[in-house]
Parts: C-alpha cells; sequence; structure tokens
C-alpha cells in the first residue's frame, strides 16, 4: 500500500522493528511518516511528595488495562527518603485489585490482549527473580491467575536494576519495577537509561524544580503529579526509539499538511 504512491501520509503505532520498516518503504515516494512505537515510561518520586496521591495514581498508571498502554508506567524511582513507605503503600494497593471478567463490575483489572503477550511479561518477572529482584505480589492470591492464560496477577518487584530486562526492554503488562535513588540526578540518570522516550512523570511539590528536571529527562512529554494523560491541546510526541512525529494540538494537525504558497500578481 505504501509502494503504490496513492497516499500522502502513513500513521503507525506498532513495534521499532514495524516502524523502521515501514519507514524505509516510506522513503522511496518521499511520504509523510508519524510513528508511535516502543515505551518504557519512568516515575520519579521525590521525598517532597504527596506520598497518598503518588502511590494511588503510578498504581493506576501501571495496572490500567492490564498495564497495555502506549504510555503507561512500567519503571518507578523513588527518593531513599521515603522508599519503604511507597512500596509498603503500592503493595498494599497492587493487592487490593480484583482479576477477573471485565464484564464483572467488580473486576478492577482484566486479562491482557492474549495468553502469548502475558506468557511475555510473566517471562521478564521470572527472569528478574532468578537474577534477585522481589516480588511483592503471591500471584497465588490472584485465582485466575495461570501460565498459558491470559489472565495475569498484577505485580510489583524491588532490588531490581538495569541488568534485568523488565526495567529497560517494553513489557506492556502489569508490572512494574521499582528502585530507590539517593536524588535528583540519579533518578534523571537512570530514567534516561532507556532506549525510549515517550513520557515521564516527576511527583513533588517543588513546581520550579519539576520544570528543572523535565528539562533533562529526554521525553516527549513531562508530567508533574500525573501520569498516563493526554491533553488536546498540547502536542504528543516522543524520542528515540519511540519514534517521530506528532499527533494532537496545531502541531499535531500541521504533520498532516503541504504548504503551498500563492504569488499573485492582480494589477499590471
Amino acid at each position: 500500500m505504501i509502494a503504490s504512491n496513492k497516499i500522502d501520509q502513513v500513521n503507525f503505532t506498532g513495534s521499532v522493528s514495524g516502524g523502521r520498516a515501514i519507514s524505509m518503504a516510506a522513503a522511496k515516494t518521499f511520504m509523510g511518516v508519524g510513528l508511535e512505537l516502543g515505551g518504557k515510561d519512568p516515575a520519579y518520586v521525590r521525598e517532597d511528595a504527596d506520598l497518598d496521591h503518588a502511590i494511588e495514581n503510578l498504581a493506576d498508571g501501571a495496572y490500567f488495562n492490564s498495564g497495555q498502554s502506549c504510555c503507561g508506567i512500567e519503571r518507578i524511582y523513588v527518593s531513599d527518603k521515603v522508599f519503604q513507605d511507597f512500596v509498603d503503600g503500592f503493595a498494599e494497593r497492587t493487592r487490593a485489585y480484583i482479576l477477573g471478567n471485565p464484564l464483572d463490575e467488580a473486576t478492577t483489572l482484566g486479562p491482557m490482549v492474549k495468553p502469548a503477550a502475558a506468557d511475555f511479561v510473566r517471562g521478564q518477572i521470572n527472569s528478574a527473580v532468578n537474577s534477585g529482584a522481589r516480588a511483592l505480589i503471591n500471584a497465588k492470591d490472584f485465582k485466575l491467575d495461570a501460565p498459558g492464560s491470559a489472565y495475569m496477577a498484577p505485580q510489583a518487584l524491588v532490588d531490581v536494576d538495569h541488568s534485568m530486562t523488565v526495567m529497560v526492554e517494553e513489557s506492556f503488562g502489569p508490572v512494574v519495577g521499582i528502585m530507590n535513588v539517593r536524588g535528583d540526578s540519579e533518578a534523571v540518570r537512570l530514567m534516561n537509561d532507556s532506549a525510549y522516550g515517550l513520557s515521564a512523570s516527576i511527583w513533588t511539590a517543588d513546581l520550579e524544580r519539576a520544570q528543572k528536571l523535565g528539562s533533562q529527562i529526554e521525553t516527549g512529554t513531562v508530567f508533574m503529579n500525573r501520569c498516563d494523560y493526554l491533553d488536546p491541546a498540547l502536542a504528543w510526541t516522543g524520542v528515540k526509539n519511540t519514534g517521530r512525529g506528532a499527533t494532537l494540538s496545531s502541531i499535531g494537525y500541521s504533520t498532516l499538511t503541504r504548504l503551498k504558497s500563492f504569488h499573485l500578481k492582480h494589477q499590471i
């Protein structure tokens, strides 16, 4: 379809390999290309954050749609001064999820898109645990969780590091790794230690500090005290292997247009 030269623009949401293939095909016709590819969105919880607010919203950001959200939270860095309190609260909130049929009103966590996707995430978790990570959630407490099933218990991991795939490769499932950090500089370094750059969130009471840190973080969007959110007035874009181009806002519309100039001399 791209090679037909009958379309002017192609937008694609999917894998990095798929985006590369589309870019190569589109280059032959010089058509416009917009790509939203992989993500590994981080969050940073500073010592001055409202912990209750951060825990509630980061749990939702990690497990919304069973973790199957392009801008879902996949890794969390927490100030060592509040680390244990955050972890305890996050684990408690995670255990309160109800894994079940989405048509059941009591369900708060549904299945993943297919069993293979769930088993991929289970593989990341098992690999991390075998490398020294500690799982905070007992999957057996969620009756529907079973290998080979699309129903998967939510999981939070501590004692993780960036040698583990669960911290550097896209999961797209209900799992999040939580690391303690000693300050802003370490948090920014770890947040930027990624092949992706869609969105990041900073949880703090200090607006000026959030803006300063946001300018150092390599993502298309930076949130303060919220996550997994779109504003139609703001451009939605990414850096690194997350892709190219932009959607939303007037900038998003401009990527779908070709400029044309008229030089008209009406009177001679």
